[in-house]
């Protein structure tokens, strides 16, 4: 792995004057909803009993 040498350069490091200068209490408040839940572990028995697919996919 090669790595290029370090300078003096200020134009190769980033630009955070707008990250230092940012105001958090701009944003809006939001609320967050799980979307994907994994199946419960009763869920998963009663597949199985079922002789689903399922079970031997989510298992791989």
């Amino acid at each position: 792995l090669h790595l290029p040498a370090a300078s003096g350069n200020m134009a190769d490091k980033p630009d955070v004057t707008e990250v230092t200068t940012f105001d958090k209490t701009k944003l809006k408040k939001t609320e967050t909803q799980e979307k994907n839940t994994l199946p419960t572990k009763e869920s998963i028995e009663r597949k199985r009993g079922e002789g689903s697919d399922y079970v031997t996919v989510m298992c791989l």
